[in-house]
C-alpha cells in the first residue's frame, strides 16, 4: 500500500502519522515544488515537482503514481483539491483512487458564496453573506447586519487577504482594488473546529472529533481543547450526509449563545488534525482500510474532553544548494 501526499508544504505531522500507519505495509512519497518545504522529509521519499498551475504538471503526478505503484493520492491544499478530482480518470487509469470528495464538493467548498448559499437554502445557520456591496448597505440600512463584517475573496483558504471592518469607507476601499470579494457577518462566539472523515465506500461519517479554539495564527489553530456534544455530531452528521463528502473534511463552525452556526469546510486534513490524532482519532488508519476495500466502523466520539492542544515552532535542518 503506498500512498502520495501532494504539496506537503508545513504539514509534517501529517506525514509523520501516514509513515507510522503505514510502516512495514507500504511506502509514503511526498512532493512539494520547493526543497524547502520541511514536511517531504518525514516521508520515505519525496519530489520535487513543477507549481500546479505550470503545463504538464498532472502527467508529472501521474508518472510519480505510476512508478512508485501509489494507491491512493491526497493534496493538503484548497486549489490543487479540485485539480484532482477534475484528472480523476487518469489516476483511475493507473490504479490510483483519490483521497478526497467531488469536484462540485471541493469547488463550493474553495468559493465561499456559493458554500453559504448551499447553506442557507438547507436551512443551516451560517454568516450572512453579500457579494454585492449596495445589498450589503441595503441590509445595513434595514438592520438586518451591522459593522464590524468581515470583507475576504469569495475564493481563498487560509485566511488570505481577510480584512475586519468598520465602516462604509474601508469597504469601498477595498472593493476599488479587487472585484472577487464577498461582506461576511462577523461571529461574535466559540469557534470550533471539527476533524471529521467519512468512509469512501459506505459515505458513512465514521469519525467526528471537535475542539474549541483558544487561539489562532494564521488562519490556524494554535491552542485549542477538545469537547464532546452529541447535539454537534448529530448536526455534523445531517450536514456531510446532506453535502456528499467523502474522506478527511476540516469543518468551521461556530458557537452563538448555543446554537451552531457552520462556517467553512475544507475537504482535507487541516492545520490542528494533529489534535485529533493524539487523542485517539486515527483517520491514516481508516484511509487505509479503504484502500484495502474494507468498511470502517464507526468511532464517533471515542476520545477525551479537555485534552488541549499548543502548537511550538520546530526547525528542520539540512544541507544542499538551492537554486
Amino acid at each position: 500500500m503506498n500512498i502520495l501526499i501532494l504539496s506537503a508544504g508545513t504539514r509534517n505531522k501529517v506525514v509523520e502519522y501516514f509513515v507510522k500507519s503505514l510502516e512495514g505495509r507500504g511506502k509514503v512519497i511526498a512532493t512539494d515544488m520547493s526543497n524547502l518545504a520541511p514536511a517531504i522529509y518525514e516521508a520515505d521519499k519525496y519530489y520535487i515537482v513543477p507549481r500546479m498551475t505550470d503545463e504538464g504538471y498532472i502527467d508529472t503526478i501521474i508518472d510519480i503514481c505510476k512508478k512508485e505503484n501509489i494507491n491512493g493520492v491526497l493534496s493538503l491544499i484548497d486549489p490543487e483539491l479540485s485539480l484532482l478530482e477534475e484528472n480523476k480518470n487518469k489516476f483511475e487509469d493507473v490504479g490510483t483512487k483519490i483521497i478526497g470528495s467531488s469536484y462540485e464538493l471541493c469547488e463550493m467548498s474553495l468559493d465561499k458564496y456559493q458554500m453559504y448559499l448551499w447553506l442557507k437554502d438547507k436551512g443551516y445557520k451560517c454568516a450572512k453573506s453579500y457579494i454585492n456591496k449596495e445589498e450589503f448597505y441595503n441590509a445595513v440600512n434595514s438592520k438586518e447586519i451591522s459593522y464590524p463584517v468581515f470583507v475576504k475573496p469569495a475564493r481563498g483558504s487560509a485566511s488570505i487577504s481577510i480584512s475586519k471592518v468598520d465602516d462604509k469607507a474601508s469597504i469601498e476601499l477595498l472593493f476599488s482594488h479587487s472585484d472577487d470579494l464577498m461582506i461576511q457577518e462577523y461571529l461574535h462566539g466559540q469557534e470550533i473546529g471539527a476533524d471529521v472523515y467519512i468512509d469512501m465506500i459506505s459515505g458513512e461519517v465514521i469519525s467526528i472529533f471537535t475542539k474549541k479554539k483558544i487561539k489562532m495564527r494564521a488562519g490556524e489553530t494554535d491552542k485549542a481543547v477538545s469537547f464532546k456534544d452529541d447535539r454537534l455530531f448529530n448536526l455534523i452528521k445531517d450536514f456531510v450526509s446532506k453535502a456528499g463528502y467523502r474522506g478527511q473534511i476540516d469543518i468551521d463552525i461556530f458557537d452563538i449563545d448555543g446554537e451552531y452556526y457552520i462556517s467553512e469546510v475544507n475537504p482535507r486534513f487541516g492545520g490542528g488534525y494533529p489534535h485529533a490524532y493524539e487523542c485517539g482519532c486515527d483517520h491514516m488508519k481508516l484511509i487505509y482500510n479503504n484502500l484495502e476495500g474494507n468498511i470502517n466502523s464507526s468511532t464517533i466520539g471515542e476520545y477525551k474532553s479537555n485534552i488541549y492542544m499548543m502548537k511550538y515552532n520546530e526547525i528542520c535542518i539540512k544541507s544542499f544548494e538551492v537554486e
